[in-house]
C-alpha cells in the first residue's frame, strides 16, 4: 500500500494533534528508507511526519515510536536533533518533529556541486558530533534502552544478513566471517550508537551540524561500531562503480584524529573497520538480491557487485 492510500486517515489524525491550528496537506518526502515520511505546515511552522506504512509491522526501521523515543531523550543534549512535537502510538503509529533545514550530502557517493573545502569541513564537523554522541552519559538520558549490543551480537546480525546473499555475490565472505569470528575483541563501555552515522545523515547549514537524522537502528553498544562505519565514507575508492573523488576530503586517519581530539586511540579499531565493510557488503548484497528477485524494482542496484567485492576484499586485507 502506498503513502497516498494512508493519507486521508493520517491527515485527520495529524490535524487532531494540533487543535485550533491551521494544518496543511501532507506532502510526501521521497528518498527516505524508514517508514513513510511527509512534510506538513501547521500554522507558521513546518514539521516532518514519519508513519508506519499500512500493513507493515512496527519493527526495525518502521518502529516510529522507538525513533521518537531516542529523539526525545536527546533533546537539549550536545547532539543536535529535531524536536518531537507529537506522538501517536495507535496503529499505525506516527510522530511529528521539527522540519530542520539543511543539506545532508554524502560527498563520495551523492551527486552534488558542494565546494570541496566545505565538504572537508563538514566531514570534520561530523567527526566531532560523533564524539559528542559517544560522550553522552547514558545515566542522564531518559532512555529506556535495551541491553547493550556486544561486538559478537553485531557480527552475528550481519553474518546472518550476509549468509542470505547468494554466494556468487559475496566472493571471499566466508573467509572474512571466519576471521572476524576468531578475533572478536573485548567490548568497550557502552554508549549510545546511531548505527548509520555518516555525513549523509547529518543536516548541515554551511559547515555547522544542524541535526542528526535517521535514527531507526540506534542501539546502546560499542562506540567503535559507529566509528568503523563512519570512516568508510572518507574514501571514494571503497565504492568502485559508485563513488567519485572529492579533492581534499579528510583521510580516515584525519577523521579519527578529529574524533579522538587528543584522547588515546581505542584498541581493536581495525576489527571494527573490517566489520563496517562486512555490514556494507551485506546490506548491498541484500538490496541487490531483493531487486533481482523482483521484490523491489531498482536497476541501479546492478551497480553494486564491484563495491560488494571491494568491501569484502579490503576487510580481509585489514585483518592481515
Amino acid at each position: 500500500m502506498t503513502g497516498r492510500a494512508v493519507l486521508p486517515e493520517l491527515s485527520e489524525r495529524v490535524g487532531r494533534a494540533f487543535p485550533g491550528q491551521s494544518v496543511g496537506p501532507l506532502e510526501m518526502v521521497v528518498g527516505g528508507h524508514s517508514g513513510l515520511t511527509f512534510a506538513v505546515a501547521v500554522g507558521q511552522r513546518r514539521y516532518v511526519v514519519k508513519a508506519v506504512p499500512p500493513a507493515e509491522r512496527p519493527v526495525g526501521r518502521n518502529d516510529m515510536l522507538r525513533q521518537a523515543h531516542v529523539l526525545r531523550a536527546l533533546a537539549g543534549s550536545a547532539v543536535p536533533v529535531p524536536e518531537v512535537v507529537a506522538v501517536d502510538d495507535r496503529a499505525p503509529a506516527w510522530f511529528a518533529m521539527d522540519y530542520v533545514t539543511g543539506e545532508a550530502i554524502e560527498p563520495v557517493l551523492d551527486e552534488h556541486d558542494l565546494d570541496p573545502a566545505l565538504a572537508r569541513s563538514r566531514m570534520f564537523e561530523a567527526a566531532r558530533v560523533l564524539r559528542r554522541l559517544h560522550d553522552l552519559d547514558l545515566t542522564t538520558l531518559a532512555l529506556d534502552a535495551p541491553p547493550p549490543r556486544t561486538a559478537a551480537a553485531e557480527l552475528g546480525q550481519w553474518s546472518r544478513t550476509m549468509h542470505a546473499v547468494p554466494a556468487e555475490l559475496r566472493p571471499g565472505a566466508e573467509e572474512l566471517l571466519r576471521r572476524l569470528a576468531e578475533e572478536i575483541p573485548e567490548d568497550l563501555p557502552p554508549v549510545l550508537v546511531h548505527g548509520d552515522f555518516r555525513l549523509g545523515n547529518l543536516l548541515c547549514q554551511g559547515s555547522r551540524a544542524a541535526s542528526v537524522i535517521d535514527w531507526e537502528i540506534w542501539s546502546v553498544g560499542d562506540p567503535r561500531t559507529d566509528l568503523g562505519w563512519f570512516l568508510l565514507f572518507a574514501d571514494d575508492r571503497n565504492f568502485p562503480a559508485l563513488g567519485h573523488p572529492v579533492p581534499g576530503l579528510p583521510s580516515e586517519q584525519e577523521l579519527l584524529d578529529a574524533y579522538l581530539d587528543g584522547s588515546p586511540a581505542p584498541g581493536a579499531l581495525t576489527w571494527f573497520r573490517a566489520l563496517g565493510r562486512l555490514k556494507m557488503a551485506a546490506i548491498m548484497g541484500h538490496n541487490l538480491r531483493r531487486h533481482r528477485e523482483g521484490r523491489i524494482h531498482d536497476p541501479d542496484q546492478e551497480r553494486l557487485p564491484p563495491t560488494i567485492a571491494q568491501m569484502i576484499r579490503t576487510a580481509r586485507a585489514l585483518l592481515g
